[in-house]
């Protein structure tokens, strides 16, 4: 059973599933997701939890060990199961898969796995894992669904503000939920209940955006100009390698010559705009680096 993260809450107003995966991309989602579920089964009688993790030299006979010693406070048990590679091998994805079938009673099991790739996810014990109990994806909102994820939970603080300090609130914290969660708590701390106004979240907000190459490879593919500027300013506060940064912008050039025919010599200035660049990495030429980078930027951005 797949399940949304915003239908997490309801669910766990009724008796709990025997198993739940946890995984994505968003720390923050899974870290709440996890202690919603761990809430719920204390709250269902669930006395104890045994932690278990999966790293490297854990013995997977330990999974079965926890799920089949009774509680020591008499009720019923949640075994926390967490896998941080995401990559439980041959015999622990065997063993994995010999659990969901025969899930004991009284224990509820919580796995918790970083990302996974799609190659995971199409794995017997993944796809094991999900059918026998309840699968929940935790990815970040994109950068369009950021301001009403930010709404959302402003509402839960009896707060509220304009759809132009919500932007300004996702432009600063864009790819990293954690840093979003932390402002919309300092803003409970800062301002009563009630509409907070764009100057007071200008003046309360910090600029904690986590900027990397995929966000600029997304920029570029939108045409978003402003984006990209951002993004660059980012990279280079952050010390990003310019042969990573070189690379993604080239790339984009070569794909803009392959699917934009009527772009095609603005394309091929691009990469000769790209192959000056790399000789200015390399030492062998004279410019301000991420000056050309953002002008490669500009031109790769053009829509006419």
């Amino acid at each position: 059973m797949q399940l949304r993260p915003e239908q997490l809450a309801a669910h766990l107003q009724k008796r709990l599933a025997p198993l739940y995966v946890l995984h994505g991309n968003e720390p923050l989602l899974v870290i709440e997701a996890g202690d919603a579920i761990r809430a719920a089964a204390r709250a269902q009688g669930f006395a104890e939890r045994e932690v278990l993790i999966a790293g490297q030299g854990f013995k997977w006979d330990e999974l079965f060990l926890a799920a089949g010693n009774l509680s020591l406070f008499g009720g019923d048990k949640l075994v926390d199961l967490r896998i941080p590679s995401g990559k439980p091998g041959r015999d622990g994805g065997e063993a994995l898969k010999r659990y969901c079938g025969q899930l004991p009673g009284g224990i509820v099991t919580l796995v918790t796995l970083p990302e996974l790739d799609w190659q995971t996810k199409k794995g017997g014990w993944f796809g094991t894992l999900s059918e026998a109990g309840v699968a929940l994806e935790c990815n970040a909102p994109p950068l369009a669904q950021l301001p009403a994820w930010l709404a959302e939970r402003l509402a839960r603080q009896q707060q509220s503000a304009p759809r132009a300090a919500l932007d300004f609130i996702a432009a600063h914290v864009e790819g990293n939920l954690l840093a979003a969660h932390q402002e919309i708590q300092k803003l409970g701390l800062l301002y009563p209940a009630g509409e907070i106004t764009l100057p007071q979240i200008e003046a309360a907000v910090l600029n904690v955006a986590r900027y990397d190459i995929d966000k600029l490879r997304a920029a570029l593919a939108n045409n978003d100009a402003a984006r990209c500027v951002r993004v660059l300013e980012g990279l280079r506060a952050e010390g990003a390698a310019p042969p990573l940064v070189l690379w993604t912008l080239a790339n984009e050039s070569r794909n803009q010559c392959q699917r934009l025919p009527a772009r095609r010599n603005a394309a091929r200035n691009a990469l000769l705009h790209a192959a000056r660049i790399d000789r200015i990495i390399k030492g062998v030429a004279q410019g301000d680096l991420w000056d050309e980078f953002l002008q490669l930027s500009m031109r790769l951005t053009r829509t006419a």
